[in-house]
């Protein structure tokens, strides 16, 4: 057991256990010191200085200072407030004055502090970092002129996702973040998971922005512009209208994109769903021919490509599956066009998602057919929520509407994609009675869930078949399992990954929490308790019970793993550098 100690700060004696940082405990009591660069759990890099505390006669950075028995601490003294001023004062100086315009504006961590330590003008005025705005990524748009080198960025993509496709680079005032030798992140190993925009407590980070493409897309007369929402997307979009972390608002959302312009609302939980009838059939194959094991999750772009980058002799153990949204995207220009009438050329399908990854997925080869794209249009949650508030539609006063026909119907096996262990939990079900041709008496598989970022389980089939199963969220965690794989360190039937830590929940589209928050809320937990309670609410749980599902093969698919689903629903994959 860790020893604890006694120390005070402002005069107010605190007890913690040996080791803490005095902003820890101050945190702990509920005592607030500005920060900028530290991330909890990611980066405490004592680089902004913003943190200073008063102990003796120096100033020392309380995200680094290790509490000691009797030490005195002192948080708001003249000398204190000072510091941190013409700390954050210099900062802005050589900052981009966007901020009227700026895509951060409402949640950018600068300018809140500069209003907390009442910053009212500019004392500073010399030369400022000039740089080129890197826009070519289809995911991620970075702008080093905002960038205030605190490191959290850099921090989630080497420690926390163990991509590494940014960095610090050149020396001095030069000094930037961004890929090697300059690069593009389009040119880079970035995955696109959109961590880094998460971590950015500015606007030198953030998604590639679709919203005028959508408008414009709505406002042609001749077009069907259909919009489809993934599951983890009704558990967070409340946020941005002030609702608490993790409220469902699914009604009202149907009923703002309806209001706001869309033809048809659908649910990707039905995507889901059939993702659990193609990848769950693929695994009953491989478990037979005992080829391509373990079986690993396609359903994440941001893990796909960095299996791509980084362990190509692993492909052939990807799911061939496409990702929900696509599926939905290729039926939806198949299947509903021809239930319609309508022209596949007519339909412009959008999907909502909690993922900047899918901007890049979206675009890859295998994604389209016909020279169609299963998908045109990505918008992220914090797009959506600006279209709704564009359009002057009062969000929280709506009353709820329901998702359209015919892919409305989910089950609450769709819905559970939306936290880590869900793709697992919702294959489960399905392959559980496939085999057993019984229903199951308890549908819910709790060791999957939690927010440990690798669980193990295993599950007996009635046959006797055994499935070692792996669930994993964040790219460091999917590193050392795959390495372990490789080396046959770990053997397993089923991998589930996803790239952002705690899934689809926190993808890197979601809204943004600031720093402070996020240290004293469980955001992933947050979300992811309403995602089961949607699921345990839904009439149907399993996605092989789905009527629309059923309904789908019968009339146009077959039966999974068909021919006919092959076609649409599946794809392929390619090895890629690794620099």
């Amino acid at each position: 057991m860790s020893e604890m100690i006694r120390f005070s700060i402002d005069g107010t004696e605190v007890e913690v256990t040996q080791g803490t940082t005095v902003l820890e405990a101050a945190r702990q009591e509920g005592m607030r010191i500005p920060t900028l660069c530290y991330l909890k759990d990611v980066n405490s890099s004592s680089g902004c200085r913003l943190c200073l505390v008063e102990v003796g006669p120096k100033l020392i950075a309380s995200c680094s200072l290790k509490a000691e028995p009797n030490m005195r601490v002192l948080t708001n003294t003249q000398k204190v407030r000072e510091a941190r001023r013409t700390v954050l004062e210099l900062l802005l100086s050589n900052h981009k004055e966007e901020c009227t315009i700026c895509v951060r504006g409402g949640t950018c961590e600068l300018q809140d502090l500069a209003n907390e330590l009442n910053v009212r003008k500019r004392r500073f005025n010399g030369k400022r970092v000039t740089a080129k705005l890197d826009d070519l990524s289809p995911s991620i748009v970075r702008d080093p002129e905002k960038c205030i080198l605190c490191g959290r960025c850099v921090a989630m993509c080497s420690q926390v996702q163990t991509v590494s496709a940014i960095g610090l680079y050149k020396r001095g005032f030069e000094t930037m973040v961004g890929p090697a030798f300059g690069k593009s992140l389009a040119d880079s190993v970035c995955v696109n998971c959109g961590q880094c925009i998460v971590a950015c407590p500015v606007g030198a980070l953030s998604e590639r922005e679709n919203i005028d493409d959508v408008w414009n897309a709505i406002a042609d007369p001749t077009k069907v512009v259909v919009a489809q929402t993934a599951p983890s997307i009704r558990v967070a979009l409340g946020e941005e209208f002030g609702r608490p972390i993790g409220s469902r608002v699914t009604g009202k959302m149907v009923a703002a994109l309806k209001l706001i312009g869309f033809d048809k609302v659908f649910d990707t939980d039905f995507g889901a769903d059939l993702t659990i009838m193609e990848e769950g059939t693929e695994l009953l194959n491989r478990l037979t021919s005992r080829e391509h094991l373990p079986l690993m999750t396609s359903c994440c772009p941001g893990w796909v490509k960095f299996v791509e980058h980084n362990f190509p002799d692993l492909l052939g153990n990807l799911s061939t599956c496409k990702s929900p949204h696509q599926m939905e995207g290729a039926l939806i220009k198949t299947y509903f066009a021809k239930k319609m009438g309508i022209r596949p050329e007519q339909i412009v399908v959008v999907s909502i998602m909690p993922c900047v990854a899918k901007k890049f997925e979206r675009g890859r080869e295998g994604m389209s057919r016909a020279g169609l794209d299963d998908v045109d249009y990505v918008l992220t949650t914090r797009e959506l929520a600006r279209m709704i508030k564009e359009s002057g539609v009062d969000f929280l006063n709506l009353q709820d509407q329901e998702f359209d026909n015919p892919f409305g119907e989910g089950s609450g096996a769709g819905v559970i994609f939306g936290a880590t262990g869900g793709v697992a939990e919702a294959a489960l079900r399905t392959v559980f009675e496939l085999v057993a041709g019984t229903e199951l008496e308890t549908v819910e598989y709790t060791s999957v869930r939690g927010g440990d970022g690798i669980k193990e389980t295993t599950v007996v089939l009635p046959d006797g078949t055994t499935i070692r199963t792996a669930v994993i969220h964040g790219l460091g965690n999917a590193r050392k399992v795959m390495d372990m794989v490789r080396q046959g360190e770990k053997s397993y039937e089923f991998i589930e990954v996803m790239a952002c830590p705690g899934g689809c929940v926190t993808g890197g589209g979601q809204p943004i929490v600031n720093a402070q928050l996020r240290a004293e809320i469980d955001v992933k937990a947050a979300r992811a308790r309403s995602i089961y309670e949607e699921d345990r609410a839904r009439p149907i749980r399993k996605s092989h019970k789905n009527p629309d599902i059923i309904r789908v093969y019968e009339e146009f698919l077959g039966h999974p793993n068909s021919h006919e689903s092959h076609e649409l629903l599946h794809t392929h994959y390619v090895k890629r550098c690794k620099f």
